[in-house]
């Protein structure tokens, strides 16, 4: 996208707004128009903002700019009427008898995972970063082939990866995203990429078979390892308190090279060592490393020209190390009773 283009879109969206917010009848349909307008998950402004990435790196300050002053005038209009329809609403009669004890009722509460998740892309968007998806049953060479997996990796094994036919497996992480994000779009690449990911492992206190992951991957020419350490250690301050102790260590993944993986203090046990941690007083959050030329040449880049990083971070393993969660098997077991402690 072109920076006349974004700030076409931006131009319409501040045109149309006014008229939508206005037409709100009810505090029903003001939510709904707010979600349109700039609902985090589907809204019109963070359809916009998706783009921001693809611009060059001079039109990017005066394009965020811009999206900034839309939508501060886009809440303002909101909050004004908001204001309006609560004064107008019908108040409560006079016919209900308040002395009768109310009934408990639970209202629901956001997943601690999908709290995570929320948290991480949040702090990761005010770096840069914008979204991007890709299929869950996917084709093996993009799950594997692409990455530099060698064909006798213990990975592609039935044991440990399900296969669908024709080709097809249930990803076993969010790494294929990578290689088909740069396939579409040209460096820069800035990316965060959530999503459930599959493997044939055993339900223990640390593991399942269906979780979510979060995929990172920054490319352009001249990105190093630093960048990487840089902005991981960053992430962990703010995520988990400006305290946070981290440590990073050598590892092996075929798509990355060199690679590590990144452990903060175990919050269960604060270091002393449990079941959780396996005695250690670490939680391993993510893995790391260079993007491996190989992936990069098999998306079509000169490897020559541009470097790149990335990680994968299990947002489950992330919320039992914040919230000191003993086990990782409670966050599958939809019971109210835990899920209230994480009402927004």
């Amino acid at each position: 996208m072109s920076l006349p283009a974004f700030i076409a879109a931006l131009d319409l969206l501040a045109a149309d707004a006014p008229a939508r917010i206005g037409a709100a009848v009810d505090l029903e349909a003001w939510t709904e128009v707010r979600n349109a307008l700039v609902g985090r998950q589907s809204g019109r402004l963070t359809d916009i903002m998706a783009g921001l990435g693809a611009l060059a790196k001079e039109d990017r300050r005066e394009a965020g700019q811009r999206a900034n002053s839309v939508k501060v005038a886009i809440e303002e209009a909101l909050a004004h009427r908001h204001a309006e329809l609560a004064a107008a609403a019908p108040k409560s009669g006079s016919s209900f008898d308040l002395s009768m004890p109310a009934r408990g009722r639970w209202k629901g509460a956001v997943h601690p995972v999908s709290l995570v998740i929320d948290e991480v892309i949040e702090i990761f968007r005010e770096l840069g970063f914008t979204i991007a998806l890709g299929p869950e049953a996917e084709h093996a060479w993009y799950n594997f082939g692409a990455l530099n997996f060698p064909d006798d990796h213990p990975a592609m094994d039935l044991h440990d990866t399900l296969y669908l036919g024709d080709g097809q497996v249930l990803r076993t992480h969010t790494s294929p995203v990578q290689v088909r994000t740069l396939q579409q779009y040209p460096p820069p690449v800035r990316v965060l990429a959530p999503g459930n990911v599959y493997r044939r492992d055993f339900f223990d206190p640390s593991h399942a078979p269906m979780f979510a992951q979060i995929e990172g991957l920054v490319v352009d020419e001249g990105v190093s390892f630093a960048d990487l350490k840089a902005t991981l250690s960053h992430f962990a301050r703010r995520f988990f308190g400006s305290t946070t102790q981290t440590r990073f260590r050598p590892s092996y993944f075929p798509f990355t090279e060199p690679s590590a993986e990144m452990d903060v203090q175990c919050g269960v046990c604060s270091g002393s060592g449990c079941s959780v941690c396996k005695q250690s007083g670490w939680i391993e959050i993510l893995g790391a490393g260079m993007v491996h030329p190989a992936v990069l040449e098999a998306a079509g880049l000169d490897s020559e020209r541009f470097t790149g990083w990335a990680f994968g971070m299990g947002p489950a393993r992330t919320a039992i190390s914040r919230h000191g969660i003993p086990d990782i098997r409670i966050l599958y077991d939809a019971d109210v009773r835990f899920l209230d402690q994480f009402t927004r």
